[in-house]
């Protein structure tokens, strides 16, 4: 390996691709190599863009070369099991955007061929990352502060197969498997082990072929509750927004920034070197790498969620 971690970004000219580009420039022990996509001019845009060198169609493209020493896939949910493995075999680093699958089986396959590998393997699991979330885990395991309920709030309008920048895009995004999976995952991370977990969803939008309303229950061992309702319907801000009512205090947080329940600013500027959860996620990642260590939301770490996922995907059938 050379001093820096050489890093293709696969996905790059999307949104998630786009934001770890972003983050990855903050990073001096990170070097973007390639950049790689499925179409040849918006990809040469996005090379241009952040100053890199090689712009390649395809995720083939990125397996051959020897300039790569890791993977960031920023590409569609259905792709990120196989590309995963494929990455793995051919001897690559991965990180590979959250959900690392839309299936349990495709996600456990995964988790074997991970846990044979030397490599590691990471699962974008931002929640973890944000300085938000991260301040108040910290206090959980301090002891100042034990979740009681949280009352979580997923929303877009998504009706149409678009990203997160409006654009249009070929595949459909599901609520349960990628949306729900930051609060799952979040949740067991806060409050400990999932012991129950109920859903119930609404209509099959008959365009695409998904359900645009859906509510999630979860209780942990700890006996915390959380209260998931997610929708693609909402006309209005966007995003999600969690509250956490503790034994000692209550807390709403919006991706990076934090305030009391009465809305008084909560400052997280001290809590990491970043105040931008994916540049945090992807400094885990190259540091992992360069130390030779398991990351923090390595599949083996999130697979619960994957799990609680299934069992959720056989109740609404």
């Amino acid at each position: 390996m050379s001093d820096k971690v050489r890093i293709a970004v696969v996905g790059a000219a999307g949104a998630f691709g786009m934001k770890h580009l972003d983050g990855l420039a903050n990073i001096p022990d990170a070097e973007v190599t390639v950049v790689s996509g499925t179409r040849a001019e918006p990809t040469r845009a996005v090379a241009e863009r952040y100053g890199v060198a090689n712009a390649v169609v395809g995720f083939d493209a990125v397996l051959e070369r020897d300039d790569v020493d890791a993977l960031i896939l920023a590409t569609p949910t259905g792709l990120h099991a196989a590309q995963t493995q494929a990455a793995l075999a051919a001897g690559k680093h991965v990180q590979v955007e959250i959900p690392l699958a839309d299936s349990l089986a495709d996600a456990e396959e995964t988790l074997a061929v991970a846990s044979a590998s030397d490599r590691v393997v990471m699962v974008g699991h931002t929640r973890r990352f944000n300085p938000s979330h991260q301040l108040l885990h910290r206090r959980i395991v301090a002891g100042d502060f034990a979740v009681q309920q949280m009352d979580v709030q997923t929303y877009f309008l998504r009706r149409t197969n678009t990203n997160a920048k409006g654009e249009p895009r070929s595949w459909t995004d599901h609520l349960l498997w990628h949306h729900a999976a930051h609060t799952v995952d979040l949740f067991a991370y806060q409050a400990g082990e999932i012991v129950q977990a109920n859903a119930m969803q609404g209509p099959i939008d008959p365009v695409l072929g998904i359900a645009l309303d859906m509510s999630i229950q979860l209780k942990s061992v700890s006996g915390a509750i959380c209260t998931l309702s997610l929708s693609f319907n909402n006309d209005g801000p966007f995003g999600t927004f969690f509250r956490y009512i503790g034994d000692t205090g209550t807390y709403i947080a919006r991706y990076d920034e934090l305030v009391t329940g009465r809305d008084e600013v909560v400052d997280v500027s001290g809590v990491a070197a970043s105040l931008n959860g994916i540049e945090l996620q992807d400094r885990e990642f190259v540091s992992a790498i360069r130390e030779g260590r398991e990351p923090d939301s390595s599949i083996r770490q999130v697979i619960d969620c994957y799990r609680v996922l299934g069992a959720l995907q056989d109740q609404l059938g």
